[in-house]
């Protein structure tokens, strides 16, 4: 695609969280603004904090003062200064041991974990394989119980060394309550995963959309960390957004993320997931594909095959030049200008971030894909909007939960009424 793909692991930048912005935390207490600076920064001297979040000398003296003393940050030397000139200055740095989290993203064939430091440092990850693809909430909950188990096993961390959780999964989340409003990964809806987590363990957890935490991931870790607005669209088993402006993760009014997915681009349309019709998803995602393959590749299909598996026998069929399969790819090529259209019409995004198993698609009909989301958007006085690729495995969406965990986490023991200057 007329775009660029990154691995996330050749990040230059140091630290992690989102590089912070002028007006990003207005409301944040100061102590937080000053640990978030840290941690992004990787280590930062305190006359860096001053110039930064634009306050006082006496300010961040004394606030960095009550982190150290809560073992939060610590002093370190050895900091350079750029002319070469000069004492050097003590830079601060988080403790990575202060505190620990997990991160899970939870899928309909594997779940996956990740346990990281106070600092962002992933000590460990490991995955389960699923034992359905439709789960009670009993029998997801005994899921997510045997990957904590593990991870904390493989890491030799004790579940008391764990201070927060952070879940990623597919559906309609209401982050605030953390009702699963409705899943394909659930067999009923509006189950409760934070009140049935608490049953069994006693730490707090977070739940949000998956494509919320590929987005956490970008902006804590990624390409989007220097970026104030920018869109992650998935697409895989279903297509999600995430939204990031003005630095921060855009939920909603009550906390129910963006369902791109569910928009709808043909009235009485095609069947999707969710029991609606018309959605876009039910027109792009894997299994809309894999619908429509059993129906236009015949013979080639009659032996019973997963999505993934029907996917792949029409990527054969359309790089042999099966018009059929090609015209399958195409046409999802057409729907998703659409709702890439949308998206920058809508929110005006400097950079839209395409991820997800199907990327490895992309370039059956990646330039019409370009081309017909430029014509579909107005564009006087707009610049085109970047697009990027970036095909990341499920372990970077665990990590994004891990970011979800960590910043309320941070919120928590540092939070509170303090200094705003």
């Amino acid at each position: 695609m007329d775009g660029h793909t990154a691995d996330l692991a050749e990040n230059p930048l140091k630290g992690c969280g989102p590089q912070l912005g002028k007006g990003r935390a207005a409301n944040t207490p100061l102590r937080v603004q000053i640990f978030d600076y840290v941690r992004a920064s990787g280590s930062a001297a305190r006359a860096d904090i001053t110039r930064a979040l634009d306050i006082s000398a006496g300010s961040a003296t004394t606030l960095t003062a009550d982190l150290i003393t809560a073992g939060l940050l610590r002093e370190v030397t050895g900091m350079t200064r750029e002319a070469g000139r000069g004492r050097p200055p003590v830079a601060l740095q988080v403790v990575p041991d202060a505190a620990h989290v997990i991160g899970i993203k939870l899928s309909y064939n594997r779940h996956t974990a990740v346990l990281t430091d106070f600092a962002g440092n992933m000590l460990a990850d490991t995955a389960l394989p699923t034992s359905q693809a439709v789960h009670s909430m009993p029998q997801l909950l005994q899921e997510i119980d045997a990957l904590i188990q593990q991870i904390l096993t493989e890491s030799g961390k004790a579940l008391s060394d764990i201070r927060a959780v952070g879940i990623g999964m597919p559906g309609i989340i209401e982050f605030d309550t953390g009702t699963i409003a409705w899943s394909a990964l659930l067999s009923a809806r509006d189950q409760n995963l934070r009140t049935a987590f608490a049953t069994r363990f006693d730490m707090p957890v977070y739940i949000d959309n998956d494509a919320n935490m590929l987005t956490l991931a970008e902006l804590w870790f990624g390409e989007g960390r220097q970026k104030s607005d920018f869109a992650v669209v998935t697409i895989e088993n279903g297509v999600g957004m995430g939204l990031v402006l003005n630095n921060r993760l855009y939920r909603g009014a009550r906390g129910m993320g963006l369902e791109l997915g569910h928009t709808k681009v043909q009235l009485d349309g095609a069947l999707c997931r969710c029991g609606q019709r018309g959605c876009l998803e039910a027109y792009l995602a894997d299994y809309a594909l894999a619908r429509e393959a059993a129906t236009a590749l015949g013979p080639a299909t009659a032996t019973p095959q997963s999505n993934q598996m029907l996917l792949e026998t029409l990527f054969q069929n359309a790089k042999a030049g099966n018009r059929a399969a090609r015209t399958i790819f195409e046409r999802a090529g057409r729907y998703l200008s659409v709702g890439l259209s949308n998206v920058v019409q809508l929110f005006d995004p400097e950079l839209i971030i395409l991820s997800g198993e199907r990327m490895q698609y992309d370039y059956l009909y990646a330039s019409e894909v370009l081309t017909e989301m430029q014509e579909l958007t107005l564009s006087e006085g707009r610049a085109p909007c970047e697009v990027a690729i970036h095909a990341w495995g499920d372990l970077v969406w665990a990590r994004g939960a891990t970011a979800l965990a960590l910043s309320a986490l941070t919120d928590t023991l540092i939070g509170g009424e303090g200094e705003t200057t």
